[in-house]
């Protein structure tokens, strides 16, 4: 080998070897700041997240899908509360909402196709009508009386889906909606926190990379399986307000809720969500009482998008909670809890009254 030879495989060497080194300490970096993110104080870690169960069942769809619910509370509860989870999410996502509610009212809990413990149907019912049209067959299935209908994010779409699709049953056998970090539309002009050029460019370039990257879901699931420590920052910091107080605990179980929903599903419910338009369907909510809860740092679905609901609603009473992002029900149990017992019993005596509130932290 000459001297050039070997000065040319030496340096090479030495590139390779330098960026190994940096990636070996970035992953290390990572590894050691998320280690002391969770031996702080956590006061979550005794709560047993996701483990509270109920009596299983299954509802068949007209298209032949068998979704996963779990029915809670007292048979005998006067009124029954169906709970809607968002994109990625599954019913586990309700842990405080269903231990603090389930000894007053009946509980209905359910995991939207495709998520949770529900299979994955065809890409093509991947849309917010089909699951409006879920939300409409689960009512008949497990609710015998009258309810009050409770929607986080995708799950206050399809709450909308049904109100568009199915108007009859609000007033009569629905007496109650709650709207919580959700959006009647225009999610493709959210900025995300960006510039508006920057912004502009995500959206261009996002559909069609996320419908490649769902082609090849299988693959991509293994490296989000392996990179959960990168994930465990990304959401700890976009998925809640005050990232430094949140418990590493509840983030841990947030984000092994996003992880285990396929890639392949993420994709194909994606473009659904962008074109998601059911402002006009939010005048039959006019009908019964309504809750529309919403942290003022919330990047996805931005405070604007609520209170541009509450303006078409003007009977909605809206809770702005400070310092508080998209993963409200998580992070700010109580206070979505307390909006929740004053809606239903606005909604057990059929009052409702507008009003505009900013929730203390």
């Amino acid at each position: 080998m000459s001297n050039t030879t070997r000065r040319k495989v030496g340096i090479a060497g030495a590139v390779v070897g330098a960026a190994s080194a940096g990636v070996a300490a970035a992953a290390l970096a990572k590894r050691y700041a998320v280690g002391r993110i969770r031996l702080r104080p956590d006061l979550e870690v005794n709560e047993p997240l996701g483990e509270l169960r109920g009596r299983q069942t299954t509802v068949g769809t007209s298209d032949g899908v068998s979704l996963y619910a779990e029915v809670d509370g007292p048979e005998d509860a006067p009124l029954t509360v169906v709970f809607c989870h968002g994109y990625t999410l599954n019913l586990d996502s309700w842990h405080y909402q269903r231990r603090d509610l389930r000894d007053s009212y009946r509980l209905v809990l359910w995991d939207q196709r495709a998520h949770g413990r529900s299979p994955h149907a065809s890409a093509g019912d991947s849309t917010i009508d089909r699951l409006g049209d879920d939300l409409a067959e689960v009512i008949e299935a497990l609710v015998p009386g009258p309810c009050v209908l409770v929607g986080h994010s995708m799950g206050g779409m399809t709450v909308m889906a049904l109100a568009d699709r199915h108007p009859g049953l609000f007033g009569d056998r629905i007496k109650g909606v709650a709207l919580i970090s959700t959006s009647a539309g225009k999610l493709a002009e959210v900025s995300l926190g960006l510039p508006a050029l920057l912004s502009k460019a995500v959206h261009k370039v996002t559909p069609g990379t996320v419908s490649l990257l769902g082609r090849n879901g299988t693959l991509v699931d293994r490296g989000r399986q392996a990179g959960n420590d990168v994930a465990f920052l990304i959401l700890r910091h976009l998925g809640f307000g005050d990232p430094r107080n949140v418990s590493p605990t509840v983030v841990d179980f947030a984000e092994s809720m996003i992880r285990s929903t396929p890639f392949e599903v993420i994709a194909e419910f994606y473009p659904a969500l962008m074109s998601h338009d059911k402002l006009g369907a939010l005048s039959v909510l006019d009908d019964v009482p309504t809750s529309i809860i919403v942290g003022d740092k919330d990047w996805l679905t931005p405070v604007e998008h609520s209170r541009a609901m509450a303006e078409a609603l003007p009977r909605a009473q809206l809770t702005e909670v400070p310092g508080t992002s998209h993963l409200i029900q998580l992070e700010r149990p109580t206070v979505v809890n307390d909006a929740l017992r004053d809606l239903l019993k606005r909604a057990a005596t059929e009052g409702a009254g507008p009003s505009t509130e900013v929730a203390e932290q």
